[in-house]
């Protein structure tokens, strides 16, 4: 259930209100309004008045919601009108009348419009005009003349709406904590229906706005992105010709004064405000390379399989920016992805932005090495883009989209921690669609049964534990190949296995094949080393600790995944 507070304020605005309620409505989507409640059990209902001029009714429920107000004459509060719409959830059963009534009581109640037992409140009125909800219009002016007290009734009503959801039993919303991006406002969602539009104008910006932002490393470069993707940009400059702040929006999306609709950045979310990218551009920017360059996906995908030591070793504000990064990462995958797993991507990506914001700030200096390298795999031409680059990124993703639900279930984000594990089912049929093509190409290379079984018998000694189930795996054809191209490239391939298993825990891999693919592939491309090299890199791995040793190998030691939200 989701009520949400609208202000008004002008001499009319009650009149206004009252005439959009028992009105058509924007799409004609307004059928049978009536009163389900108001203050006193008996205020005139123009929906209910068969025998007289409903606008005099509605002009005579106006007057009298106004009466407190019109008594303080120019004392009045500029502000005058409270207007809540309460809607339920498209799954939750049909309420009557009576039910719609004691909801609206409840919430004027917690709001402090109209406390329980309180005879001089505020006057307020609850109208229906549809199955799923209703509108409460209240004035801002007791009986008595005085103000209400209404501190913070925007939490308070969200509070009172969790406790009916449990008594009706409804479907049970999970407790924000501010920092959601705003919801697309009904007439939003009636317009972009009109238009044949599966998504509204205010979303389509959003996830445009915060791709440009993913992609940019300047500010000029922030602003030049969002034109090259069809968006309309109108900064907003002061006195001295700085700009302050911009608006965004897009073509041919117009008012009903044929005007563009511009949106605010902060206004499509608190995160794209003007100040707030200008603070992101800065902590993330371009660095001096020290380092001869490296494979993009390898880089990106090592900085993403670091997100889980961070989100269960690291200080808060660290993780916080880790999951910023993430989200920005996957804000650009669908730009780098094949057109089949595309729409899962755009659809992870829109879920997991929830999951990215919460109170805690965010400290993006560590994420640099994702950031950087996710700019620099967006930028590789088309053609040299390798399917088994981004099926690597994606499976490295999944796990710390994983760990990111666990770290905000711990921190009790419950909004948060649902997005993630929203994400985690289209990112992993994405996954899927990505992954399942390569490693079929690999799977139909893979070498002969001496060699494999050479590899197996490797696997055998070096993780028992684990060996049954990658023998067994559809994916160990695919493994195989892996470490043949590896073997051919001059690597020792039980040195390089060695590695991909002290990489990380196999314990809670879903396809452990699947993963060690990625990790010999990974391993497999870099410079093979010389024969002293190898011969000092077998003694040291001649022993292989129990406990991997690499950074993020303790992680799952500290949050452990449920069976059913393992990988693959």
């Amino acid at each position: 259930m989701i009520p949400k507070i609208i202000l008004g304020k002008g001499d009319r605005a009650t009149r206004r209100l009252i005439g959009y309620l028992y009105g058509p409505g924007s799409a004609n989507e307004h059928t049978d309004p009536h009163l389900v409640a108001s203050w006193n059990g008996f205020a005139p209902d123009p929906g209910r008045s068969p025998h007289r001029n409903p606008k005099q009714v509605e002009e005579q429920l106006a007057a009298q919601l106004d009466q407190p107000v019109k008594m303080l004459g120019d004392k009045a509060p500029t502000t005058t009108v409270w207007h809540c719409p309460v809607r339920a959830a498209p799954e939750d059963p049909i309420l009557t009348d009576a039910q719609w009534a004691d909801v609206a009581r409840r919430i004027v109640a917690a709001a402090g419009i109209a406390p329980e037992g309180d005879e001089e409140a505020c006057r307020w009125v609850a109208v229906r005009h549809a199955d799923d909800h209703i509108h409460i219009a209240a004035t801002l002016v007791r009986q008595d003349g005085r103000r209400p007290r209404r501190d913070h009734d925007i939490r308070a009503v969200q509070r009172e709406a969790r406790k009916i959801e449990a008594d009706l039993g409804l479907r049970r919303l999970n407790p924000g904590d501010g920092t959601a991006s705003k919801r697309p406002t009904s007439k939003e969602h009636f317009k972009a229906k009109r238009q044949g539009q599966d998504t509204t104008t205010r979303e389509i910006l959003r996830q445009r706005v915060r791709r440009a932002v993913a992609a940019a490393s300047s500010e000029k470069e922030f602003f030049a992105l969002l034109e090259v993707t069809g968006v309309d940009v109108r900064p907003k400059t002061g006195p001295s010709g700085d700009i302050l702040g911009y608006s965004v929006a897009l073509p041919g999306d117009l008012n009903k004064h044929g005007e563009p609709v511009w949106f605010s950045g902060s206004t499509l979310a608190g995160d794209l405000s003007l100040p707030k990218i200008r603070h992101r551009l800065t902590d993330t920017g371009a660095e001096p390379v020290t380092a001869p360059p490296t494979d993009p996906w390898h880089q990106a995908t090592a900085a993403t399989e670091r997100i889980p030591h961070h989100l269960t070793h690291s200080s808060d504000p660290i993780a916080q920016g880790q999951l910023v990064a993430l989200g920005g990462t996957l804000d650009l995958l669908p730009l780098t992805a094949p057109a089949s797993a595309r729409s899962e991507l755009e659809r992870a990506a829109a879920l997991f932005e929830r999951a990215t914001r919460s109170r805690i700030t965010a400290d993006l200096d560590s994420a640099r090495a994702l950031h950087r390298s996710v700019q620099t795999i967006l930028h590789t031409p088309a053609p040299t883009r390798d399917g088994a680059g981004l099926a690597m990124l994606l499976d490295a993703a999944l796990i710390a989209v994983a760990f990111a639900k666990h770290w905000h279930r711990k921190h009790q984000h419950a909004q948060q921690e649902a997005a993630a594990r929203q994400t985690l089912v289209h990112l992993q049929t994405a996954y899927t669609q990505v992954a399942v093509p390569v490693l079929h190409d690999l799977a139909r290379r893979t070498p002969g049964m001496q060699t494999k079984q050479r590899y197996a018998r490797h696997l055998q000694q070096a993780v028992p534990e684990h060996a049954d189930r990658i023998l067994q795996d559809p994916a160990w054809d695919a493994l195989a190949t892996a470490l043949a191209n590896a073997e051919t490239a001059g690597h020792n391939p039980t040195t390089l296995l060695d590695q991909a298993l002290g990489q990380r825990t196999l314990d809670d891999a879903r396809n452990p094949a699947r993963t060690l693919t990625w990790r010999i592939h990974r391993l497999g491309q870099r410079h093979a080393p010389g024969p002293r090299a190898q011969a000092a890199m077998a003694r040291s791995t001649t022993h292989r600790p129990t406990t991997p040793t690499h950074p993020s190998a303790a992680a799952p030691a500290t949050v452990q995944q449920p069976a059913h939200m393992r990988r693959r």
